[in-house]
């Protein structure tokens, strides 16, 4: 009885599948200075990618839109596919919230013209971006300080507020009484969000001042924060051996939730 090779599994194709998992885990986990660089490239995308969800409004009716975002949505893809089969627990990874955004993002981006007025929530990917630890283990975190980190976390929180209020703004109230275009949106959520009230630009209605006092209020306590990050005294991230507190006061000797003795390294030991 003859056996038809071509029906039996290949085992060259059983061991490829393996090692570009592995391959792919390296790049997106790993600690080399190859994966570094490619997690690099990758951010660098992702800012690109992010400051295209921004201009949108502005480019939707150029002749290139629909390429730069069909593009865009191409990159997405591979990069949600990468991640998905590099991730070692595939079910954890697709509950991440994330996730999830990213997804809503690819969406939105297959179908530009139907979602358009839930675009602007794309800029929730720089928000995604700049708090994940992908980010962190990538650009590098000074071992004993974290103020720059919380000032850019601060950041980066604000200007996707920002944005999303204007997209919303934008999208809700377009070709109202003075939104008349983007920047017209922009420019109200700046100068609700400071509490500025020129008072040339208004929301009509009750659903108007309902989003302006959001905008007032949210747009404070944004701005409150990173004034902390920005002044307030720094922490040193160092874990406690007992207890595992991350941060602790630059002149710590003690951990403040266990009390164990600390031996926190300074800047001349680095």
């Amino acid at each position: 009885m003859s056996t038809d090779a071509e029906s039996l599994p290949d085992p060259s194709r059983r061991r490829r599948a393996p090692r570009i998992k592995a391959r792919l885990h390296e790049l997106y986990f790993g600690n080399s200075a190859k994966s570094v660089r490619f997690r690099l490239t990758v951010i660098a995308i992702d800012l690109v990618m992010i400051a295209f969800f921004i201009a949108t409004p502005l480019l939707r009716e150029t002749p290139a839109f629909l390429i730069i975002d069909y593009t865009m949505a191409l990159i997405l893809a591979a990069d949600l596919a990468a991640r998905a089969y590099a991730s070692d627990r595939f079910g954890e990874w697709l509950k991440r919230p994330v996730t999830w955004i990213d997804i809503f993002v690819l969406v939105t981006l297959l179908f530009p013209f139907w979602l358009f007025n839930l675009a602007f929530l794309r800029v929730l990917r720089l928000w995604t971006l700049v708090h994940s630890e992908f980010f962190w283990r990538t650009v590098g975190r000074r071992y004993d300080e974290t103020r720059w980190e919380d000032v850019t976390r601060a950041a980066a929180t604000l200007v996707t507020f920002i944005f999303v209020m204007t997209g919303f703004v934008y999208t809700s109230f377009a070709r109202t009484e003075g939104i008349d275009g983007y920047i017209d949106a922009l420019y109200f959520t700046i100068a609700t969000l400071t509490t500025t009230g020129f008072g040339d630009i208004t929301l009509p209605g009750t659903w108007g001042r309902v989003i302006s006092i959001v905008t007032m209020l949210t747009g404070i306590t944004l701005f409150v924060r990173l004034a902390q990050a920005l002044f307030r005294p720094y922490k040193v991230r160092f874990p406690c051996p007992t207890c595992g507190l991350q941060r602790h006061d630059v002149d710590a000797v003690h951990c403040k939730a266990c009390g164990v003795l600390l031996n926190i390294p300074n800047d001349d030991e680095h």
